[in-house]
């Protein structure tokens, strides 16, 4: 039986990776999901496998760093539904794996605005439609390296740092006065196009598939957690 029957639920970064898999995973489970990325191409997939396995979603073509994209997008929302039950917030940027000395000025530039800026922008827009749901929940992907710095990794680790710091806030501020729920998802070695990058010679079959990530966020949003909770996947490895 669907265990999120009727629930909307938005998820970034929904054309690939871990955002793919867990747009599909939350329809399987009875959400309606609107499916937002910068390649049309890759929502119209994710899309077309949703529908075919008799599940529904939206696509919303968008670029995050686009701030009054996010609040038209937003807007747009608002009339057909309500409410937002749900936000995986899961699109990212890696950036180049450099000393910090090194750090190109306009990527890194990029990657705060990625990471950082548009989580900003992604709550300061849906925060309204998050306040309508009798229990809304906002998912957000981290990392491991947020909180232990590594050598060669401090963009990345920097700006995931800061974002968890973003949504703690928020969480806080709204815990006494709204539903509203906030967790932090570490997904672990991942077969992913940013994991082939960060680690090029490593073998993708030795590290997990994404549906792992995307239904363990959907066993979270099955339970009733607490707000600030973390959650790290495990890594097993999946065909």
């Amino acid at each position: 039986m669907a265990s999120l029957p009727g629930r909307i639920a938005l998820v970034t970064g929904a054309s690939r990776g871990i955002g793919a898999a867990t747009a599909r995973a939350l329809a399987r489970a009875g959400a309606h999901v609107i499916l937002t990325a910068r390649t049309s191409a890759g929502l119209e997939e994710v899309e077309d496998s949703i529908h075919q396995a008799g599940g529904t979603a939206t696509i919303a073509p968008l670029d995050l760093t686009d701030g009054q994209g996010l609040r038209k997008l937003a807007e747009a929302v608002a009339p057909r539904w309500p409410a937002v039950d749900v936000i995986v917030h899961s699109a990212g940027m890696l950036g180049s794996l450099t000393p910090v000395p090194h750090l190109d000025e306009k990527e890194f530039a990029k990657v705060i605005a990625t990471n950082l800026v548009a989580s900003q922008r992604l709550i300061a827009a849906f925060d309204p439609l998050l306040r309508n749901s009798t229990a809304g929940r906002l998912i957000a992907l981290t990392t491991g390296v947020a909180a232990s710095p590594r050598a060669y990794w401090a963009g990345y680790a920097a700006t995931k740092a800061a974002m968890e710091n973003l949504l703690l806030s928020y969480a806080a501020e709204v815990a006494a006065i709204t539903p509203i729920r906030v967790a932090l998802v570490s997904p672990g070695a991942t077969r992913t196009k940013m994991r082939a990058h960060a680690y090029p010679g490593e073998d993708p079959a030795t590290v997990k598939p994404p549906e792992v990530v995307g239904d363990a966020i959907v066993a979270l949003l099955e339970r009733d957690f607490e707000t600030g909770e973390r959650v790290r996947v495990q890594d097993t490895v999946g065909a």
